[in-house]
């Protein structure tokens, strides 16, 4: 079958679109033939291997995984032997490691039922982004109806996902984004935006969460409530070897000593969650936007892409 793959880290030239065995179910096992597969940073991660302390995790010299992409949208092909949840022809979306495949397998505990009124690509953008708006605002920033919602970087993959998601919890919700990408921000639902490129922060919130990743704590801690809730989601910047995780290491070993909440955002799969974000697609409260599409083999100029930091909505491959 054909795949994305790499041998080495690197920037998109260690990527190549080339033949690998098909994977093997095994007994917990779902094959999916894949029909789509999101694209968002931890793509870029997994393939630079960067911040550096991520390869404790990811491999220290290559990566563990030869064939990149995460989240994945597909049909179910094969199921193993204690696998009851699902049967071949059943329409799926989860997280596997390695969607960037004509196929792919993953516990059964990782896929849900994709949505009927969500296409192949808007459920392969939903699974990763989604889990972790949905991380951050419920989870770690509690959010309540009637608070006052910051979204930094609204416009981006988590961030477009964040705004209906706040909405749909009853918060006002001011967004952070270009002037190009107000538009897009407000039919999400937003209340107001700001353009950070010709405006300064400003305003009081009971919320805020961050997931462009640049700021200074004191500045985000300046626009909360005495008692609001800071969200660090965004990880990027701060060098190669800590990446962004440093501005989050520091709001932690603050918060005890505050009445704010610093919260930094560890957003991992659960199948309660995927779950959820299921429900909430069926409903109609949280809805992908696809920015664009690309075939398997322009993967690599689907990841350069997203790595210019100023799309809207999501990025997915279209496989088959």
């Amino acid at each position: 079958m054909k795949a994305i793959a790499q041998e080495v880290y690197g920037g998109t030239d260690v990527l190549s679109y080339t033949d690998i065995p098909m994977p093997e179910v095994g007994q917990d096992g779902v094959l999916i033939r894949v029909r789509a597969a999101g694209v968002d940073p931890s793509v870029w991660h997994f393939m630079t291997g960067e911040p550096l302390v991520a390869r404790l995790a990811l491999g220290l010299r290559r990566p563990r995984e030869r064939v990149r992409g995460w989240d994945v949208s597909g049909i179910v092909e094969e199921v193993g032997p204690r696998v009851r949840e699902f049967r071949p022809g059943d329409e799926v979306f989860g997280t596997v490691p390695g969607s960037f495949a004509e196929f792919a397998c993953a516990p059964a505990l990782k896929l849900a039922h994709k949505p009927e009124r969500l296409s192949f690509e808007q459920a392969a953008a939903l699974p990763i982004s989604g889990m972790t708006a949905l991380n951050g605002l419920r989870d770690s920033g509690h959010i309540e109806a009637g608070q006052h919602v910051l979204i930094i970087g609204a416009a981006g993959g988590v961030g477009h996902l964040a705004v209906q998601l706040a909405k749909h919890y009853g918060a006002e919700v001011t967004g952070v984004c270009s002037g190009d990408s107000a538009e897009f921000v407000r039919d999400l639902g937003a209340d107001r935006t700001i353009d950070y490129t010709t405006e300064k922060l400003t305003g009081r919130y009971d919320l805020i969460l961050d997931m462009a990743g640049n700021r200074p704590l004191p500045l985000l801690r300046s626009l909360l409530t005495d008692s609001g809730t800071l969200v660090l989601g965004g990880g990027e910047g701060g060098g190669r070897f800590f990446g962004g995780l440093g501005r989050s290491v520091r709001a932690q070993l603050l918060s005890p000593f505050t009445r704010q909440r610093l919260r930094s955002l560890l957003s991992l799969p659960k199948p309660e969650t995927l779950r959820t974000l299921a429900e909430l697609a069926t409903a109609g409260a949280l809805t992908p936007r696809i920015t664009r599409t690309y075939t398997l083999p322009e993967a690599a100029v689907a990841i350069e892409n997203l790595g210019s930091g100023h799309a809207c909505g999501k990025s997915v491959l279209v496989v088959g």
